[in-house]
């Protein structure tokens, strides 16, 4: 069943703050186990590259099968507090708890056991986290059907998020990790930043389901209960949502870019501490001048997707991401880059941050809201809203930044012969043809497959002529007039 009347609403200001600030959680679990968890585990712990790479796409595997799952089940569910909720509300305390875990592995394990230690709480993150992201994603495609005002909602998500990154990285650049504590090699540092992070990941995210709690009414009603075991329900649900050309060019194209997304957040720490030799606080800069890109450019998206297709704003962010993360390392390699222990070396490179962040941005904040439209493009095909199944995909091609990334990244430190141990502090300590293949890795051999993602993206054409005659056609199917809801925003 749909919902008796139209969505082509506006977003109350309070609905759109909790649902945003909902994305803090996710925005902190992805950075810190994006940038730390690699470092930790080869780095200080001693770990191989090969086996912490795959631990954490052990984790991943299991991602290809919960978050399909979580996103069916959430579709499915019924009760007092709607579809999504529930879960939002049940994750929090079992995704703080995993997150802590995951950084306080007992010591004299040996590398098999820190393997299996790494394995086990990568999959519980990952785990706790499906079961609130996958609902909380839902949850804002299902707020309003308006092709512009899920491109706001879909603002204060990534507005937030970037403030969960800029958070991550300055409880981390600036804080546990600052060279006057040791760091980024003193083992000590790690669980008392933990510890930090997963008190706030979940107040935000009982504050998320809280506040949107009065959107509940706006939402749809639940799909058809379960008809077979929820894994069998998954399959032939994702099997379904593949059946739909705009979302199968979406999924490849996102999931190539997150992957080249993953493998440079696995290795930004080496690049900085190795490659650029970067102090602690300079590295922390270098993080801030991207998030602020990334929230400066929230500003931005509207007004630009307004006068544009939504494609163009992820075809622009691809194409600048790539440019931005192969320029300085081509440079440096030409010897056309300012020379390390240079304060020109951190403008140039803070330059380059922002400028990616910023521009990037317009892809993350397009992509969500074409995956919206997607869903209203499968009700008007199926009669089904399944928005927790097409964002249970998507959750797991973003994880995939961390699973696939850290995965390709820790192979490739073993490819290179990367040296391990806290006696590594420096470029100094690391050969140069070392450090060459390092930047190669980091920037043109994972930004080439930008090229993937561009041509799949090319191939999407929903457009918004095509996403109006849509709603016509599910507001015919409601037998009533499309009106705007009257909530004050």
């Amino acid at each position: 069943m749909v919902a008796a009347g139209s969505k082509d609403r506006l977003v109350p200001f309070t609905s759109k703050l909790a649902f945003g600030v909902g994305q803090f959680a996710e925005g902190v679990k992805n950075t810190a186990f994006g940038a730390f968890v690699l470092f930790y585990y080869n780095q200080v712990l001693g770990l191989p590259g090969t086996l912490a790479g795959a631990a954490l796409f052990i984790a991943l595997l299991f991602d290809a099968v919960t978050d399909p799952m979580a996103g069916s089940l959430s579709d499915k569910t019924q009760s007092r507090l709607g579809r999504r909720h529930p879960f939002m509300y049940a994750s929090a305390v079992p995704l703080g708890l995993a997150f802590i875990g995951l950084f306080a592995p007992p010591s004299d394990l040996g590398d098999w056991g820190l393997f299996a230690w790494l394995a086990t709480f990568a999959v519980l993150t990952r785990m706790a986290m499906t079961l609130y992201h996958v609902p909380h994603l839902a949850l804002g495609a299902e707020m309003t059907e308006n092709f512009d005002e899920r491109t706001r909602v879909v603002a204060y998500r990534q507005f937030f998020a970037a403030g969960g990154v800029l958070t991550a990285y300055c409880v981390g650049y600036f804080g546990f990790f600052g060279d006057d504590r040791g760091g980024r090699v003193a083992i000590d540092n790690y669980l008392p930043y933990a510890l930090t992070l997963a008190i706030l990941m979940v107040v935000t995210i009982w504050y998320s389901a809280y506040g949107t709690q009065k959107e509940i009414p706006f939402l749809s009603e639940p799909a058809p209960r379960l008809r077979h075991n929820p894994l069998t329900q998954a399959v032939l649900d994702m099997a379904e949502a593949f059946r739909n050309r705009s979302f199968r060019w979406l999924f490849f194209g996102v999931l190539v870019v997150f992957i080249m997304a993953g493998v440079n957040s696995a290795l930004d720490i080496y690049m900085f501490q190795y490659f650029w030799d970067l102090t602690g606080a300079e590295m922390g800069t270098l993080q801030i001048a991207s998030v602020a890109g990334l929230m400066t450019g929230v500003f931005l998206t509207a007004p630009l997707l307004r006068r544009t297709e939504k494609r163009f704003g992820v075809l622009l962010g691809t194409v600048v991401w790539a440019v931005c993360q192969v320029m300085p390392v081509v440079l440096r390699l030409l010897d056309a880059f300012p020379a390390n222990d240079t304060a020109f070396l951190v403008v140039t490179l803070v330059a380059f941050r922002f400028v990616q962040g910023l521009i990037v941005q317009q892809a993350f904040i397009a992509f969500g809201s074409m995956m919206a439209d997607v869903a209203d493009e499968h009700d008007v095909a199926t009669g089904a809203r399944q928005e927790g199944i097409f964002f249970g995909a998507i959750a797991f091609s973003h994880k995939a930044t961390s699973g696939f990334g850290n995965f390709i990244g820790g192979l490739g430190l073993d490819i290179i012969s990367w040296p391990t141990g806290t006696q590594i502090q420096s470029a100094a300590d690391v050969p140069a043809e070392t450090i060459v293949h390092l930047g190669l890795l980091y920037g043109p051999v994972v930004a080439g497959f930008s090229v993937i993602s561009v041509w799949c993206y090319l191939h999407y054409d929903l457009t918004r002529a095509r996403h109006a005659e849509i709603l016509r056609e599910l507001n015919a199917r409601r037998r009533v007039e499309p009106a705007r809801d009257p909530t004050p925003t």
